[in-house]
């Protein structure tokens, strides 16, 4: 499992954003049953820098707090045997790892949302983390019923590594 995080604020977490990042991604491929080594691109942003990608990638001329970018089509919500048939096109050829794509997290979001719900920055950010993992697994929240399903699975998911709203 490879992740790459790119920060292009100054801002710094009390927490190291990488293990986060890789705790998170292990346990959401473990639960999804994923059985690849994979690879994660995450890039933290301020409201600005996230307002631009949205307005560019979603028509959306606002900020928002993390943007998803699945690398794989799913035809259904994590079945992993979609990429066997474009083996060239789902696994990087030096690694052989499974590309899921790419995470964008605003910092400015991260500290205002933990603020509004009243707990960490740390489980804001692992929540944005998990929301996002979710969607490189081919994900949505598009009705209640999607969105109720990829709650419960957020929830699981950090439970598990006892990331809780009181961490």
């Amino acid at each position: 499992m490879t992740s790459c995080v790119e920060n292009e604020t100054n801002v710094t977490f009390e927490f190291d954003v990488k293990e986060i990042l890789d705790l998170i991604m292990e346990q959401v491929l473990l639960v999804e049953g994923c059985p690849y080594e994979a690879q994660v691109n995450l890039l933290l942003t301020d409201n600005a820098g996230i307002h631009a990608f949205n307005r560019q990638y979603r028509q959306v001329d606002s900020p928002t707090d993390v943007l998803s970018f699945p690398m794989i089509d799913f035809e259904k919500e994590a079945d992993f045997s979609i990429v066997e048939e474009r083996e060239a096109d789902y696994f990087d050829p030096d690694s052989g790892e499974l590309l899921l794509g790419d995470i964008i997290i605003s910092v400015d979001k991260v500290a205002e949302q933990a603020l509004k719900y009243g707990h960490s920055k740390k489980r804001e950010f692992a929540f944005l983390v998990a929301h996002s993992m979710y969607h490189l697994c081919g994900y949505d929240h598009m009705t209640k019923e999607e969105a109720h399903l990829m709650e419960k699975k957020q929830e699981k998911v950090l439970s598990a590594l006892g990331i809780t709203r009181f961490t």
